[in-house]
């Protein structure tokens, strides 16, 4: 098996070293890539094919044909830091994850895998056995199932018509319908379906062993493809509460984000996030619960207010990215890019958009809201404190600003907490600002 890694917006050269990918291998993947809903009209939105070599663009996570892997990771760095190993990549990009997609991973559990020897989607499926495996230790779920069958005795309660039309001959056979308890229910038909499907794509023999053991826990419910899957009658209470994250990971593995790909003669699979996605739903998962418990709450790909009106007809829709509210009234705007700024001394602009600028005024505008944010991710090049510069909107000392900040994906997921309601606080007005507090409670709450 083939496996390497490169980093968004890296190039790996055709070649037999280690650190190149053979010709023909990336052929094959660049048809995988081409073949998947992250490839856009181009087919390159994935991988840059080349006459020299791959070049990956802005989506992360795994691409592989049989016999080669390539592992796309996130640059994600933390202020002050250079040569970030891929492990602590891998890291913290299955931390976004867990936080964005509900994923059931604590942080015993994460110390425990082998982020140095496995990809992704290794590392998710090694999590998704365990946790499937010790589930099934404590009991599979089952319900009662209405059952129809010939028995030489009554069970349940016979069945009239069937009794007097097929079984008129078979007087020695009773027609019986009774409840049993089965496991074949819509919850481990989810399961199951996973335990199939990465059955076929996992190259990992401790992987491949505890997914051949759950293959024989499953053997007797029904194998249902995924878009056949009943989601809507599986119902999650008290008696199996503890199967709401392993449903999140299966939903993960059988959703359109893990595909099956057959590219012409090409079979292949990819397991792929759109960073600039991604970076926005972990912001917003974050942000929510730093003002959890005040008068302030976040509202995703909200508004929908058009720039523009033909008679009654709205033209050119909006949808901010953050929106924080304080009851009805918008507090402040904030629109996540997944972009590298760049150090001063290198671009006065620091590498933001102009086009960016331009829409976050417009918002501004739009959504009479006097406060709005551009926010980008901290990198290893930027001055080790997070960035928070403050604009003034058309004219100097304007009461409308916008302000420049990033967020340090680093660390603890409190100091993101943390960091992000500064930010709120800081770019709110002076009489806001208590509003954003959280209560006592809440903060001791927060703090632990």
């Amino acid at each position: 098996m083939i496996r390497r890694t490169i980093r968004e917006w890296e190039r790996i050269a055709y070649g037999s070293s280690d650190n190149e990918i053979p010709e023909t291998q990336a052929d094959r993947l660049a048809a995988v890539a081409r073949a998947s809903t992250f490839s856009g009209r181009g087919g390159e939105g994935v991988l840059e094919h080349g006459r020299k070599g791959l070049r990956a663009r802005g989506v992360v996570g795994v691409v592989a044909t049989p016999g080669c892997q390539l592992e796309i990771l996130p640059k994600i760095e933390g202020g002050g830091e250079s040569g970030v190993l891929d492990a602590v990549l891998r890291q913290r990009l299955i931390h976004m994850l867990a936080v964005t997609y509900d994923l059931p991973i604590e942080a015993g559990a994460m110390t425990q895998l082998g982020w140095q020897r496995e990809t992704v989607l290794e590392l998710l499926i090694r999590l998704f056995c365990a946790k499937l495996i010790d589930a099934v230790r404590q009991g599979m779920p089952r319900h009662y199932l209405e059952h129809e069958d010939d028995l030489p005795a009554l069970r349940g309660r016979l069945d009239v018509t069937r009794q007097f039309s097929k079984l008129a001959v078979s007087p020695q056979k009773l027609a019986c319908r009774f409840d049993a308890l089965s496991p074949d229910i819509a919850l481990n038909q989810v399961m199951r379906a996973a335990v199939s499907k990465l059955s076929r794509l996992s190259g990992a023999p401790d992987n491949q062993r505890a997914l051949r053991e759950l293959s024989f826990v499953y053997a007797d419910v029904a194998d249902v493809p995924p878009n056949a899957l009943r989601w809507d009658r599986i119902v999650l209470d008290r008696t199996n509460r503890r199967w709401r994250g392993l449903l999140s990971l299966a939903r993960l593995f059988l959703s359109d984000r893990h595909q099956q790909t057959s590219a012409g003669t090409i079979e292949g699979h990819a397991l792929l996030f759109e960073m600039n996605v991604l970076f926005e739903a972990y912001i917003e998962r974050i942000l929510s619960r730093a003002l959890a418990g005040t008068g302030f709450r976040v509202l995703s790909q909200g508004g929908h207010r058009d720039c523009l009106y033909e008679g009654e007809t709205g033209r050119f829709r909006t949808r901010p990215d953050l929106i924080v509210r304080q009851g009805e009234r918008i507090a402040l705007i904030i629109d996540t890019k997944w972009k590298r700024m760049t150090p001063r001394i290198d671009d006065p602009k620091q590498g933001i958009s102009q086009a960016d600028i331009y829409q976050l005024m417009a918002y501004g505008r739009l959504y009479d809201c006097p406060n709005v944010v551009l926010l980008y991710p901290h990198h290893g090049d930027l001055p080790p404190d997070p960035i928070r510069r403050r604009y003034s909107i058309a004219a100097r000392g304007a009461d409308e600003t916008l302000i420049v900040a990033t967020q340090d994906l680093a660390g603890k997921q409190r100091d993101h907490r943390n960091a992000l309601r500064q930010l709120v606080l800081d770019c709110l007005p002076r009489d806001d600002r208590s509003e954003a507090a959280p209560h006592k409670e809440e903060a001791l709450f927060h703090s632990i």
